[in-house]
């Protein structure tokens, strides 16, 4: 990072204007990022919502149905409800003999983020909903949009008060009621939300004999039941789905489904209702669900009653696979699995938004106006001229929605590029519509589907009309970033100014103002054109930056120029030694890409990086062989826990184990400190000994061996179903909230204080653990202690071999603070942070994943569900790996001494190449599983600016005030 080896040390001292203009640096650097991931939510997450179509009610002779009722269980898996108990008997029996004797069956293909509101959008208003709409509240609908239930005379729907208000809170014509949140109580069996959902229904049905409105309210037509069934989700949660609450739940929302048949069928006997039965999403093994694994998006969907087809008997020959593609372009080739004993009945799967028009299509109501689906007509049971009629129906609604985007694009583009296929869709509608005259159903239907398939594809083009122009300026805009970075770090922290000023090759500013005026007038000319375009806020801010951040770069072209001539006078060596770093730090960049998807890559590197290291350090350091030795050993301790399954399985014995484990590190760390010489003393500061240290330390300790009996005293209890007392909630918060405390009193040398750090913050985490992710706080630990180590004995023998004159180590100097210059080996620092920050992320599970989060690590803190709180925790749970790191890593800058902040925007240097990489990652075909990983890729990289600087800002409490030993710049008499 700098010019020439220079022998003598360079001491640097940022001025006050550096460090002003660092501060900008920083909010600018914040401030983009934020900016530029929002850009994945226009480019892949833009709402899909157009308003100002008119609804297209089905041509039918008439309606297959009077009235709906439609039963949701949230989070049931399909296998469970499909698959028979261990005594050979199908959990739903009702259901099974819908499926065998009235009905047809299926499986439902939910899109991730498998969550219950996206999940429920889906099925009721047929379009997959934009999943930053979940950020935005659950009281509220953060979009407006079309659905069953506005299309319905009257809905009545009785469930979980974060679901029920979204569709109905806003409904003139609905009848509604919700049960508390504090009824959500993991704790229990929450089986009797869903009884609750049905006594409600079954009360109205009751008053209305003696109400005569209500009971004429009951008997219109168009009218839709919803009955939100919560219990599946909440057990499964709190007690897995191969739990047995979990398991028994699927026979509770069986029998309630027959209550309901049987509660409808008493009340109106006519044949004139429709049931349908599914869920929202399903539930991993581990009881979360977000992503897109099977096991969360595969659900039940069975559907009978009136227009409903009775099941269709396949014979063992024909193959159940029609070839039917879904939403993720994946083609059904999957059996039926034997122990379903389904496969005599013919399996029509769907995409989840494909429940709304075959919803509406049964009362006779317009598809959902913003709905993507496509009705489903093996399941409908219609004459072959009605059938037609609501395929066209369907096909004429998506085909507004396509109209609607066209014409609004049309309007507000300089340049309009149609789409061509559907160029002459008037003519191929006119068609569709002479071919039913004549009766010719087959064709009509072919061409409708088709058109209704170019529709869809014309709605996908112009929802990512602008991809081209975003992905370009965002990427022009992270480059500019970089080369700022880049530019600031030469400039503030190297010294490349100070060879400058010396050669008398100071880069003028006399051009700063013509390039402001230039960049000026081209922001003002590009937002010209995006207003004209009528693009959103969003678009002008990412053309600004990015213009913004190359004006910053052509003020300072003459620097660069110099640092080029700089560089082109370097001896060969140093050209080597840059090009063969920058290379090296590449390779490591994509090697971390590579660990997102396979995060057993990491155990490759630390077994490696244990020997390299400990090669290291024996043969080049030349320090002890103790050292080595441990260096080797942590490195091959840590590399197991990538070895673990990401979704982390219960086992308190390994909690109360590394409560053990880190009682005993601890105790390692007093010794060295009591017994170090040569470099230890860098880290220990051979000062007076403190009473109040050895307290302290006892102290910690303590709460350490509290939290291990707290873990198993809080695990008993609800392995025997038993609440969790209020005594023991207390004292798990107390001895948490006391433990991070205690760190801001242990001494301030580095080796007493990084101690007292990682023994402040075992207690809350070994709270938060359910299995071995307690043993990987301490390898993880002792990985960061062994970095120190090295870093401190490297510091050591550099000393001592480049030192011509004799320096004696004072037992109680300190630094002044004065920073050096950073050197081109110093990207070490930033890149091996770095490497630890992404182990930190992935080294006990995939925490890109939405699903990773075990909710469960919270219930020794609290059990009423509230969300929020829930969240916090887990949060702080995943954050307390990072702070070890950034402690670390603010300890090392401070022994070395080289600035923290230099250090801070190389390693958002270094990040955001791997940014750029995760950018061109981001996958819009495939499953929606690659689609939604590759996603979150992206966004926990491009968040790591902020994740990075808000860590530096918490962990500072701990570290500021640390000191660090030296050997005195002068030499000490001999007395």
């Amino acid at each position: 990072m700098a010019g020439r080896p220079r022998p003598q040390t360079e001491l640097h001292s940022p001025s006050a204007s550096t460090r002003r203009r660092e501060r900008w640096l920083v909010v600018l650097g914040v401030a983009l990022h934020a900016v530029y991931m929002l850009s994945i939510f226009d480019i892949y997450f833009k709402s899909p919502i157009v308003h100002g179509m008119d609804p297209v009610p089905p041509r039918l002779s008439a309606p297959p149905a009077k009235r709906l009722v439609l039963l949701v269980a949230d989070g049931l898996r399909a296998d469970k409800f499909f698959e028979p108990d261990e005594r050979g008997r199908y959990r739903a029996p009702f259901l099974r003999g819908v499926i065998e004797e009235k009905g047809r069956w299926g499986v439902s293909h939910a899109r991730p983020p498998t969550e219950s509101r996206p999940g429920h959008v889906s099925l009721i208003a047929g379009f997959y909903e934009d999943p930053s709409a979940v950020t935005k509240g659950w009281k509220a609908n953060p979009v407006e949009f079309d659905s069953v239930f506005n299309q319905s005379r009257h809905t009545i729907s009785f469930g979980s008060p974060d679901i029920v208000p979204i569709f109905c809170s806003n409904l003139p014509h609905s009848t509604w009621d919700t049960y508390p949140h504090e009824y959500e109580d993991f704790a229990t069996d929450a089986s009797f939300l869903d009884h609750w959902s049905f006594d409600q229904f079954q009360d109205l049905v009751n008053r209305s004999f003696d109400d005569i409105k209500l009971r004429q309210l009951l008997l219109q037509d168009k009218l839709v039941i919803f009955l939100h069934l919560l219990g599946c989700d909440t057990n499964g949660h709190a007690h897995r789905p191969y739990s047995s609450i979990y398991l028994n739940n699927v026979k509770v929302v069986d029998q309630i489904a027959e209550s309901v048949y049987n509660l409808m069928e008493n009340y109106f006997n006519d044949n004139q209702t429709a049931y349908v039965f599914t869920a929202d999403h399903g539930m991993s093994d581990k009881g979360s669900h977000g992503d897109g694994h099977p096991s969360n998006t595969d659900t039940p969907l069975v559907a009978w009653g009136a227009g409903i087809r009775s099941p269709k008997f396949l014979a063992y020959t024909e193959k159940p696979d029609d070839g039917f593609r879904f939403v993720d372009n994946h083609k059904h080739d999957t059996p039926t699995p034997k122990d379903w004993a389904l496969e005599g009945f013919e399996r029509v799967d769907v995409n989840q938004a494909d429940i709304a028009p075959l919803m509406a299509t049964l009362v006779g109501l317009p598809c959902p106006m913003n709905s993507v689906g496509s009705l489903p007509t093996p399941y409908l049971k219609l004459r072959k001229a009605d059938e037609v009629e609501a395929v066209l129906a369907n096909t004429k609604q998506i085909l507004n929605q396509f109209l609607r985007k066209s014409q609004l694009k049309e309007s507000s583009s300089l340049y309009f590029k149609p789409f061509k296929p559907l160029a002459n869709f008037s003519l191929v509608l006119s068609q569709i519509e002479d071919l039913i005259s004549g009766r010719d159903y087959e064709t009509a239907m072919e061409q409708s589907e088709e058109l209704r398939r170019l529709a869809l594809a014309g709605l996908h083009y112009f929802q990512t009309y602008d991809w081209f122009m975003l992905m370009t300026t965002i990427t022009l805009g992270y480059i500019g970033w970089m080369v700022n970075l880049i530019i600031h770090v030469l400039q503030s922290y190297t010294s490349y100014p100070v060879i400058l000023l010396k050669r008398a090759q100071l880069y003028p500013n006399n051009t700063s103002m013509k390039v402001y005026i230039c960049g000026c007038f081209f922001m003002g000319l590009s937002s010209i054109l995006l207003l004209l375009e009528k693009s959103p806020l969003l678009y002008h801010a990412y053309v600004l930056c990015t213009i913004f951040l190359w004006t910053r770069i052509v003020q300072k072209i003459d620097f660069l120029k110099s640092v080029w001539r700089e560089l082109a006078n370097m001896p060969f060596k140093y050209i080597f030694n840059l090009l063969t770093s920058s290379v090296v730090a590449l390779l490591v960049l994509e090697f971390l890409v590579m660990s997102f998807f396979d995060r057993k890559i990491y155990t490759w590197c630390f077994l490696v990086l244990g020997i390299l290291g400990s090669t290291y350090v024996a043969l080049f350091i030349q320090a002890s062989a103790a050292l080595a030795i441990y260096i080797w050993l942590a490195c091959w301790f840590l590399s197991v826990f990538t070895l673990m399954p990401a979704e982390i399985p219960e086992n308190n014995n390994l909690v109360i184990f590394s409560g053990g484990l880190i009682i005993l590190i601890g105790l390692a760390s007093r010794w060295i400190k009591s017994n170090s010489s040569s470099f230890w003393l860098y880290l220990t500061r051979a000062n007076k000994r403190d009473p109040q240290s050895f307290k302290l330390y006892f102290v910690q300790v303590i709460l350490v061996a509290i939290s291990s009996i707290m873990v198993w005293l809080s695990t008993s209890h609800r392995s025997q179903n038993r609440e969790l007392l209020s005594l023991h909630q207390f004292i798990n918060w107390s001895v948490a909230g006391v433990a991070m405390v205690l760190p801001l009193f242990s001494p301030p040398s580095v080796l007493s204080r990084l101690t007292s750090i990682f023994l402040g913050f075992a207690p809350p985490f070994l709270l938060l653990s359910i299995g071995y992710e307690a043993v990987f706080y301490s390898a993880f630990a002792m990985v960061l202690i062994g970095w120190i180590f090295v870093e401190s004995a490297n510091l050591y023998c550099s000393e001592e071999s480049g030192s011509a004159r004799r320096r004696s180590l004072a037992d109680n100097s300190v630094f002044g603070y004065e920073e050096r210059h950073l050197r081109l080996s110093d990207l070490r620092i930033p890149l091996l942070f770095v490497i630890l920050f992404n182990v930190a992320f992935f080294g006990t599970g995939n925490f890109a994943s939405i699903a990773s989060f075990e909710i469960s690590s919270v219930y020794r803190f609290i059990t009423v569900f509230s969300p929020f709180l829930m969240a916090g925790l887990l949060i702080f749970k995943l954050f307390i790996p990072f702070m070890l790191v950034i402690c670390t890593f603010s300890a090392i800058t401070k022994v070395v001494r080289i600035p923290r902040l230099g250090c801070y925007f190389l390693v958002i240097l270094l990040s955001d190449v791997m940014t750029i990489h995760f950018f061109f990652l981001v996958r819009n075909t495939g499953s929606w599983m690659e689609i939604g990983n590759s996603i979150s890729h992206f966004g926990i990289v491009s968040a790591q600016v902020v994740f990075v600087l808000l860590l530096f800002a918490l962990t500072n409490i701990y570290t500021r005030d640390i000191l660090v030993s030296s050997r005195q710049l002068t030499a000490r008499k001999v007395m």
